[in-house]
Formats: C-alpha cells, sequence, structure tokens
C-alpha cells in the first residue's frame, strides 16, 4: 500500500510528541548520543506539515549507531542505513503511515547537521516563506494524494532555495558550540563522584556552578563580558557579570 500524503494546520502536539519519543532515542543510543532535534515542518510554529515527527540525532559514532539497529527495530523503527545521503542512518516508523522519521549524523558531519537546523530556523522566523511553503504543500498533497514521489519533486526547487537563504542567514555557533559541550560531556572525570561537561545527561545545558562563575571572573578582568548560555533551546544568554552582580574584586 503507498503511503498517504495528507498535510494538515500546525498541531502543538507535535512538540510534545518529539520529546516523548527524543528520550526513547537518548535511552537506545544511551553515551553515544550527543544531541537530538525537533527539525522538518513540525518543528516550526504555524506552519502546515505531514503530521510525521522528523528528528536528528547526533552521535559520537555512527558504527556505534549501526550496533544499536536491533533496539530500534524492537521499538517499532525501521533501520534503513543511509538511504541516499552519505553519512546518515535513516529509520523510520509507522509502515505506510508514518509517524516519525529520525536522521542520524556524526558529530563532525557539520554540513548535513547545519543544513537541517538552518532551514527549520529560517522558516520559524520568516512568515511570508512560511506561509507559502504551507499553501505549496497542501496543493501538492491534493494533486498527490497517493504519490510521495510527486509529492516531493513538487517542492524540491522550493526547498533548495529556501536552503540557500536561509544558510546565508544562519549562525551556528551555538549550536557548534552545544554539540562540542556534548562531545565532552561526562569524558573528564575529576573524582568518583564528578564529572566536569556543560551538558546533562538529558541533553539540557547545564548553568556553571558558582565556583566555576568565580573562578571564571577571576581569568581575566574582562571575564564579566562572557556570554553564557542559559537556554539552549531559545538562544537565551547572559553576560557573566550579570550572574555576579557585585563581585568582590
Amino acid at each position: 500500500m503507498s503511503q498517504h500524503i495528507i498535510v494538515t494546520d500546525y498541531d502543538p502536539s507535535w512538540r510534545k510528541k518529539f520529546e516523548e519519543e527524543s528520550l526513547l532515542i537518548r535511552d537506545i543510543l544511551a553515551d553515544n548520543c550527543i544531541a537530538v532535534y525537533h527539525i522538518g515542518s513540525t518543528s516550526v510554529p504555524g506552519l502546515a506539515a505531514k503530521p510525521v515527527i522528523d528528528i536528528l540525532a547526533v552521535v559520537r559514532s555512527l558504527e556505534k549507531t549501526d550496533g544499536a539497529a536491533e533496539k530500534f527495530a524492537e521499538t517499532g523503527y525501521e533501520y534503513c542505513g543511509e538511504f541516499g545521503i552519505a553519512g546518515r542512518r535513516y529509520l523510520r516508523k509507522g509502515g505506510d503511515e508514518r509517524t516519525h522519521q529520525i536522521h542520524i549524523f556524526q558529530a563532525d558531519d557539520w554540513g548535513n547537521i547545519g543544513r537541517h537546523l538552518a532551514f527549520r530556523d529560517y522558516m520559524r522566523t520568516h512568515e511570508k516563506e512560511r506561509n507559502q511553503y504551507a499553501k505549496m504543500k497542501k496543493a501538492l498533497a491534493q494533486k498527490f494524494p497517493w504519490d510521495i514521489d510527486g509529492y516531493c519533486d513538487g517542492k524540491e526547487n522550493f526547498v533548495r532555495e529556501m536552503e540557500a537563504l536561509a544558510l546565508s542567514e544562519y549562525d551556528g555557533s551555538w549550536d557548534r558550540l552545544y554539540i562540542s559541550a556534548g562531545k565532552v560531556q561526562c569524558e573528564r572525570t575529576i573524582t568518583p563522584t564528578i564529572e566536569a561537561g556543560s551538558v546533562s545527561a538529558d541533553g539540557n545545558v547545564v548553568m556553571p556552578c558558582g565556583s566555576c562563575r568565580e573562578l571564571m571572573m577571576q581569568m581575566d578582568e574582562n571575564a564579566g563580558e562572557i556570554e553564557v548560555l542559559c537556554d539552549y533551546q531559545a538562544k537565551k544568554t547572559a553576560r557573566l557579570k550579570t550572574l555576579l552582580p557585585d563581585w568582590w574584586r
């Protein structure tokens, strides 16, 4: 049976479905997992989409990822290998009525990681293009209700054009830093009970503790201008000097 192409208005529950699935993915990939992102149309508030949750996972090793194929299969995922994109591991769940797709890349493959995040962020911040994309997808779904190739081909040029514009505007500094932090997570054991790393096991950013802030402030007279990431999803930051008001020096 062919996949039925249905495009619906944005559903806020898509975010929760991603969050639930991301926990499953982190559990399967374990310490090989560096980051898990919600990507694709369901990650863009206000954008109509096929109700398929697209997920990007960043890992330390693709070889180790292949070793987890059986565990993914136990949760309903079909493990499809590269599936047309070199350096990717593609998984899908739901059969013909697909519900989830996972795209896994190794941490050093910034070209593929960056383009997915850039396109997502561009759609989130450009209303005119977002509405144009939604209108196009709804029209294509009506024209090709049982033809996924026709549907994808119909939006290919638009997606490539938007991807190029997105990359021209995209500043991936925080995303690169986040992935870099994840690569050293829990890799520096200080004592049997203390491990150094700025990303917690659930993937959330951990704010530097009071002692760490104090140390950073003492390293340089201009250290107060250091930007500290408070909320990765919202890209919210704070200057170190605001986290240590009335510092004793």
